[in-house]
């Protein structure tokens, strides 16, 4: 039987974060989430019920539309699913395929670009961390600097390590993260750029 997954949304936009900033990409909203962020900017994605459920072939559908040869799965919590099948549907297509997680499940699939985002809601497994290509810690405050401290010493020593201000708190606390980056420079800032160029 062909899986099928909820779909809050899908969209070919232009990747705002981290270190594919500025290319384009088509995103792949999943619904479910159980880690309950205060500050996520979409809560509407949390309950899947809602939402129509969509199999791997389908979604290549939608992607193939477009220009777009990076297809990046976001949710929600998309780690709650097992999405091997649209993985290797998409490598067949050519097609690069990126995960954006708080790796509070097992990531199943072989991505050739995994951003983990941990949540102090449901911490993330630390053998999961090992495959992060790009760590990603939002800076909501002062204390979020040992937050990302803490989280970086279960990654690979090639995995890239951003910190991003959350946004309704970025005027406060922009000056802490660039203080922070000229002491500790092996990390990079990142800023949601998709909502400067107001796109998806």
């Amino acid at each position: 039987m062909t899986a099928v997954f909820p779909v809050m949304e899908h969209f070919y936009t232009i990747q705002g974060e981290g270190a594919f900033t500025g290319v384009p990409a088509y995103f792949i909203r999943l619904a479910g989430c159980d880690v309950g962020c205060t500050w996520c900017d979409v809560k509407e994605s949390w309950d899947a019920s809602q939402y129509q459920s969509f199999s791997a072939a389908d979604m290549l559908i939608w992607v193939k539309s477009s220009k777009a040869n990076i297809v990046v799965i976001t949710g929600g919590e998309p780690a709650m699913y097992d999405l091997s099948e649209i993985v290797d549907l998409f490598h067949n297509a050519n097609l690069r395929v990126h995960i954006e997680t708080s790796a509070a499940y097992e990531i199943r699939g072989d991505f050739d670009w995994i951003t983990i985002s941990p949540k102090k809601f449901k911490f993330p497994l630390e053998l999961e961390l090992k495959k992060a290509h790009e760590l990603k810690i939002v800076a909501f405050n002062k204390s979020d600097f040992q937050w990302a401290e803490q989280w970086e010493i279960h990654c690979n020593e090639n995995c890239k390590l951003f910190l991003q201000p959350e946004w309704d708190k970025r005027d406060k606390m922009m000056e802490l993260i660039i203080d922070y980056v000229k002491e500790h420079p092996h990390w990079q800032i990142s800023l949601q750029t998709h909502k400067i160029l107001n796109v998806p």
